[in-house]
């Protein structure tokens, strides 16, 4: 076939400063945000940071997203696609074998996938593949996929979290086995507490997966987080206490990472309630927020002002010339005059459990607000079930992003017309429509155009309020080694585990 092609890749790479070569030995002891003991490890109910970490330890996807934001092949040796992007063919890799001694195939290839396509599922990956007009093999080792319409980001599509690869047939507790290909044997496995994993003597992939186990706890206290890395009990915490990291600094035996990359926080309203569904009141609520300020007290300075739409700076079409919305009380004043609501309260449901200052952040926005004359009422929620029963359940809450590698990935997941993650049940006919055409575009002068256009269609029509793009601040023992750290996702991408080492 003509078109895009990728071979296979390097599988790693280091700085000068790191270039020493990994040593093998020791257990990893990590602690991570977003756990609960509704987990799962069925790929299709994949959610927070606890059980999305381990299954990269114990999986691998076809695709792997590198620090650089570009995919490289991982479980397919290499793809190609024909000139159109429709028809997408991938060559997998020979001999893998899962955990369980069983050779991968194309087969497992093609179960994977369409585990997320049938007609009941609910996984967040199912408006990804929708475009699938056939999936099938050729041959014990080559996948190939018909689209319906071209997509020149499929690639990155291949690298989401929620695609690995796993034995053909598995299903209802097998899952939580969690028998993948990856650098790591799951062992142990609580639901939103801990995980335990030992290294994979027959891992494929060499000059990866360091560590002879791997205990992965979830915490959602950042204090109790931090205090666990500071007396030697962990090696290694996401989401470290931006208030206190100028003290973590000074410690002699901790390093502190902050990168830039697509995470990004978030306060969407339902816009098929009252009052959210009128423009005037989405308006006033994004005019009344003093972004400035919450970079500066929230992330202390780690992070960028957001802009009403969920499209980073790093991201390959940011709409840097984009007019950026400040804080204006007198104009949020006028518009929310103008819907006839400046006498009702609005209740903001907050919790650390969305963010570490969330609840401070709501507090912050109160006070913006009530400059402008309008009234906002914070409700703290319990940290335990934040994300089952207030995200998507409430009308006007707090959120949090990890992102995307590329815009059709963050638009498709959260913002298009039914995406499971359309946490304010937006639906915009002119931005679905270009989400398509942009999507099968590839003239990269035309589909810049069509994504500034949507992100200008998501400020000033959407329900979400995006008041600010956090740094990926994280804290760790000098006693590990390792590359380039990635922003593609926290720790490193997810790929922590398989990329550091002891040294």
């Amino acid at each position: 076939m003509l078109g895009l092609t990728i071979a296979a890749t390097p599988l790693i790479s280091v700085t000068p400063a790191k270039a020493a070569t990994p040593k093998k030995g020791g257990t990893f002891r990590q602690a991570l945000t977003g756990g609960a003991t509704s987990d799962s490890l069925d790929p299709a109910k994949l959610f927070a940071n606890h059980s999305i970490n381990l299954t990269s330890q114990v999986s691998n996807c076809l695709v792997e997203i590198d620090h650089n934001f570009k995919p490289i092949p991982e479980l397919a040796e290499s793809w190609d696609s024909s000139p159109d992007a429709k028809i997408w063919t991938f060559k997998l890799r020979k001999g893998v074998e899962f955990h369980n001694s069983k050779t991968m195939t194309s087969e497992d290839v093609i179960f994977s996938i369409n585990h997320h396509r049938g007609k009941d599922t609910k996984s967040a990956a199912k408006p990804l593949l929708k475009g699938i007009k056939d999936i099938k093999a050729d041959g014990k080792h080559v996948v190939v996929v018909e689209l319906t319409d071209g997509n020149a980001d499929f690639p990155f599509i291949m690298g989401d979290y929620h695609l690995p690869v796993y034995p053909s047939g598995t299903s209802g507790k097998d899952w939580e086995k969690g028998i993948g290909t990856g650098g790591y044997i799951l062992e142990a496995w609580e639901p939103g507490v801990r995980a335990y994993a030992k290294r994979n003597p027959n891992y494929w992939k060499k000059g990866r997966a360091h560590f002879d186990a791997v205990e992965t706890l979830a915490i959602t206290d950042v204090n109790a987080r931090t205090n666990a890395l500071k007396t030697n009990r962990l090696d290694a915490i996401d989401r470290a206490e931006v208030k206190t990291i100028h003290l973590m600094k000074r410690m002699p035996n901790i390093n502190v990472t902050a990168v830039t990359g697509t995470m990004h926080y978030t306060i969407p309203m339902m816009m098929d309630q009252k009052p959210y569904s009128d423009p005037n009141v989405r308006l006033a609520l994004k005019l009344a927020v003093d972004r400035e300020a919450m970079v500066k007290k929230i992330l202390k300075g780690y992070g960028e002002v957001g802009n009403d739409h969920p499209i980073s700076s790093v991201n390959r079409y940011h709409a840097g010339s984009l007019e950026q919305r400040k804080y204006d009380p007198d104009k949020a004043k006028f518009y929310m005059k103008k819907a006839g609501m400046l006498d009702h309260t609005f209740n903001l449901h907050a919790s650390d459990a969305a963010f570490s200052g969330a609840v401070d952040a709501a507090v912050v926005y109160q006070e913006n607000a009530k400059k402008a004359g309008i009234k906002i009422n914070v409700v703290r929620e319990p940290n335990d079930g934040y994300w089952k029963n207030v995200w998507t359940k409430k009308e006007w809450c707090f959120c949090y992003w990890s992102g995307r590698p590329t815009e059709d990935l963050m638009f498709s997941i959260a913002y298009a017309i039914g995406a499971p993650w359309n946490d304010t049940h937006w639906a915009n006919e002119k931005f679905n429509k270009l989400l398509k055409e942009a999507r099968a575009e590839l003239d990269s002068a035309k589909r810049n155009q069509m994504y500034v256009e949507m992100q200008s269609l998501c400020r000033d029509d959407g329900g979400t309020v995006v008041p600010m793009f956090n740094q990926i601040v994280e804290a760790h023992s000098k006693k590990l080694a390792h590359g380039p750290v990635s922003a593609h996702r926290e720790m490193d991408g997810q790929k922590n585990a398989e990329r550091w080492w002891f040294a």
